[in-house]
């Protein structure tokens, strides 16, 4: 058989705590030996660094590596042992007729007798691979053995990567990243998008754990988090609280999950470039206006044919229309009136602990109902019928949290106006389309003066939330 001269080398470690690469690494250094004992050339080297090939998860590099063989790239294989190529029989399986189907012969190992081009080369393989499976199973009861006591104990479990906020030990506070995961908390519930909060982590030269930059899924993962609220999960689920110090209230990580879901079911999406989008309507025939360019201005118009339901006669330029509101939400913030209506909110802040002990008790007793369950007091049957109710009382009362909490955006603001006056300019988009939403219901946008083309600002009429 010829001597191959476009070798594979396949390295692969499933867990790399220190982020360095330094097991592969050793890996290839004594896959290249041996392919310079064997005479072998070598093509490519395909490397998977902390990634599990037992827990069936997608290997990038390992599904390179067959596809380069079945395009002919590749005339040979070098691994350090067959446990670094598949913990799985059936993925052995499949190796072996990729190869078979690429007639590619030679395969070899740095340790472990299995050539997989013989008989009992096979034979070999096979055993090795069994024993690897039965290992990482055995392994696999144990960590979730672990998991459990930790749980039971109230104690986090401890990934390859420490939780944002957190030192290695994942338990002690890093004051630093607390104060900035407060203060992302803090803008969401203040109305800005996922999208702008990581825009902002990342123009303040903020890394995430890993030292990279952000984005909205990894954002989003850690805003919903139930850790920072101090609350211990266990197979997806809360189980209780934590031994560590939260960084932010549950009351706060619930208004989270609540405007996660409020977005969900309005399908609404944050403000392109309209300060009022969603919020002005035709003073002609009431429907909503919607936002459109005309090359280089911006407009409000009232769209008429089946999709849209308007007349279709009423149109105005955004900006002077813009800058009128802002200027009403900002003198509304000063007014007496604004104040008495806040003060007054005492009923909807009793909702507020009516609705969180409804959230409380719904959880709790979801918690009973599967730890019921777990102990075989109860069928399954009982409890999914058990469960049911409590889940649609959980949901309608975190919903209607999320109503009542509307008015979160105008936080620290109310008595404010002229100093935000100030620096209105510099919020971003997100932010100042929340705290204008937050006071006005709807802008009507009244008939224009035929022939007149300045903006005439009596068009204008706010109708305020109350």
């Amino acid at each position: 058989m010829r001597t191959p001269v476009a070798a594979a080398i396949y390295t692969r470690i499933s867990s790399d705590v220190e982020g360095l690469g330094l097991g592969v690494t050793r890996q290839r250094e004594d896959c290249e030996k041996l392919a310079a004992s064997l005479g072998w050339g070598v093509a490519d080297v395909y490397s998977d660094n902390d990634v599990s090939a037992y827990s069936g998860k997608r290997r990038p590099e390992y599904e390179r590596m067959l596809s380069d063989l079945a395009d002919g790239h590749i005339d040979g294989v070098l691994v350090y042992h067959i446990d670094r190529l598949t913990r799985r029989p059936i993925e052995l399986e499949e190796f072996v007729q990729a190869v078979d189907a690429a007639k590619v012969k030679h395969v070899r190992f740095v340790t472990g007798d299995a050539d997989i081009s013989t008989g009992d080369g096979l034979l070999v393989a096979r055993m090795l691979s069994a024993v690897a499976a039965s290992e990482s199973a055995t392994k696999s009861r144990r960590v979730r053995r672990k998991q459990e006591q930790n749980a039971a104990a109230g104690k986090p479990h401890k990934g390859s990567t420490r939780p944002f906020g957190y030192e290695s030990d994942h338990l002690t506070v890093r004051a630093e990243e607390a104060e900035v995961y407060r203060q992302a908390v803090a803008r969401f519930l203040a109305g800005e998008s996922t999208r702008s909060i990581a825009s902002w982590l990342n123009a303040q030269e903020v890394p995430t754990v890993k030292g990279g930059t952000w984005g909205t899924p990894t954002l989003k993962g850690m805003l919903v988090n139930p850790r920072y609220a101090g609350l211990l999960v266990h197979s997806g689920d809360v189980v209780g609280a934590g031994t560590w110090e939260p960084i932010i209230s549950e009351d706060d990580h619930r208004r989270v999950l609540a405007k996660f879901a409020q977005r969900m079911n309005s399908g609404r999406r944050a403000p392109q470039r309209y300060l009022l989008s969603g919020m002005t309507r035709c003073g002609k025939c009431g429907n909503t206006m919607y936002s459109a360019s005309r090359i280089d201005t911006r407009r409000y118009e009232c769209r008429s044919g089946p999709d849209h339901g308007g007349c279709g006669k009423s149109t105005v330029i955004a900006d002077p229309v813009e800058r009128l509101v802002a200027d009403f939400v900002l003198y509304r913030l000063d007014s007496a009136e604004l104040a008495d209506t806040l003060r007054g909110k005492s009923s909807a802040d009793a909702r507020t602990s009516e609705l969180s002990a409804v959230v409380d008790q719904a959880s709790e007793q979801l918690q009973e109902l599967a730890a019921a369950y777990g102990m075989r007091d109860i069928k399954m049957t009982e409890w999914m019928t058990a469960k049911k109710p409590i889940e649609q009382r959980l949901e309608n009362a975190q919903r209607q949290l999320a109503q009542v909490t509307h008015s979160t955006a105008l936080i620290g603001l109310v008595g404010n106006g002229e100093e935000l006056g100030r620096t209105w300019g510099a919020l971003n988009l997100d932010r100042q389309h929340a705290i204008v939403e937050a006071l006005v219901d709807h802008v009507l946008i009244g008939p224009g003066t035929p022939g007149v083309a300045r903006f005439d600002p009596a068009r204008v009429s706010v109708v305020w939330r109350h």
